[in-house]
């Protein structure tokens, strides 16, 4: 089964489009898809005998939006049959692609590759949502972030998470990753807040186990992202080469001076932060299964605020990512306002869901609206620059040339 073809020439026209190249939007733009492409820009357009014509009246179209950091499985299910937890990403996906985000990274889950079987079901049109760039599992030390259930492991035997320990088992982990089919590959440089067994002070492996397995993955055509949260773990990220850094919400001018350096992508996932933060004082959100998080949020809050300000002010390449799947899905755009809260310019925030993004995923067809590019756009009532609420006011979603959301009113779009 595959995708339905592309309509073969659309014309949109927006009130204003930005193209994620220039500084702001730009007013009575159209944009001409043709066979799932960029083919033209131009003010005005004229659409040819049988071109379908969409208008967007208070919209502003952009670039699709770039997600790199999801996770699309229900952890809760983790032991759940594994045909349950797969269909647990459909309402997933599902939402997401509502916002507008028509490519994600999904970087895994502690057990099983189910996220590549997404993968493919979406390429093959069986489950509708944004195109999946995958890390099948998060590669842990036993202990460490990935080690999902230590206590069955010690009562039962029964290991949830892959874990692996020492230079010759994290050289094999990483190659069952890429024999699974991975996109990238995700280890655990530090702890975490819903660690079982860690904090988020914590850092995980040795420099000579990040050098083995970061150089393994290159040696397979695969990059590295690490989630970390402190210099320590951050900086021996670095060292060992890693493409990006998830979280660093601990980091400080040392770890970005060298992550400028090395040109190491930060993907900060700021709203997941706030979302558990502003949430402490609410007992019922917090099940007796969750307490230690939040002793741990409780712990570490004024710091991790304090944190969260920090990125802005330097020169990392921030790329935007959510950890969406910690919290629902349909809230992920919220990243934007959050980014915003915390110091960043709302061009610097849609160049992170757009061109940056799109530049750490290794993928030049995506992130902009040129001539040439994939033409996944997403037009959303308003203009973010002025509103940055804007982003979660998805109108029309078009992946590879293909509408894939309208209004939400139920309105078909204006069509000549």
């Amino acid at each position: 089964m595959s995708h339905t073809a592309p309509t073969r020439e659309v014309l949109l026209r927006p009130d204003r489009l930005w193209d994620a190249i220039g500084d702001a939007p730009v007013d009575g733009v159209s944009v001409l898809v043709r066979e799932g492409r960029i083919a033209e820009l131009g003010r005005p357009l004229t659409a040819d005998p049988g071109v379908e014509v969409i208008d967007m009246p208070g919209c502003t179209l952009l670039p699709g939006f770039i997600d790199c950091h999801v996770h699309l499985l229900d952890e809760s299910a983790e032991t759940s049959p594994v045909a349950y937890r797969t269909l647990t990403a459909v309402p997933a996906l599902r939402a997401l692609l509502d916002n507008g985000f028509t490519t994600v990274r999904d970087l895994g889950s502690a057990h099983l590759a189910l996220n590549v079987a997404l993968r493919t079901a979406v390429e093959d049109g069986l489950v509708r949502g944004p195109r999946i760039i995958a890390a099948p599992n998060i590669l842990s030390p036993r202990g460490g972030h990935g080690d999902k259930r230590p206590e069955l492991s010690q009562r039962y035997g029964t290991q949830i998470g892959a874990v692996a320990d020492g230079v010759e088992e994290v050289r094999r982990a990483v190659r069952e990753q890429a024999r699974a089919g991975a996109d990238w590959i995700k280890f655990a440089g530090g702890g975490g807040f819903s660690s079982p067994a860690d904090s988020p002070d914590s850092t995980a492996y040795s420099q000579t186990e990040m050098d083995t397995l970061v150089a393994t993955a290159d040696d397979l055509g695969l990059p590295c992202a690490t989630h970390a949260f402190g210099d320590r773990a951050v900086l021996r990220a670095v060292a060992a080469g890693v493409r990006s850094v998830e979280h660093g919400c601990f980091a400080t001018s040392r770890s970005h001076t060298a992550m400028e350096e090395a040109g190491t992508y930060l993907v900060p996932t700021q709203y997941v932060q706030t979302y558990f933060l502003d949430r402490l004082d609410d007992d019922a959100f917090w099940s007796d299964s969750m307490s230690f998080t939040r002793t741990s949020y409780r712990t570490h809050a004024e710091r991790l605020r304090d944190g969260l300000r920090r990125p802005a002010r330097t020169a990392v390449k921030v790329a935007f990512g959510t950890d969406a799947g910690m919290f629902p899905h349909s809230e992920n755009w919220r990243e934007f306002p959050t980014l915003l809260d915390h110091g960043f310019t709302a061009l610097r925030a849609l160049r992170a869901a757009t061109c940056v993004a799109a530049e750490l995923l290794g993928r030049p067809d995506l992130g902009t609206v040129t001539p040439g590019a994939t033409a996944d756009l997403v037009a959303v009532q308003g203009d973010p620059f002025q509103d940055i609420n804007a982003t979660g006011r998805a109108r029309y979603v078009f992946q590879s040339g293909r509408l894939v959301k309208g209004p939400e009113s139920g309105r078909c779009p204006t069509r000549r």
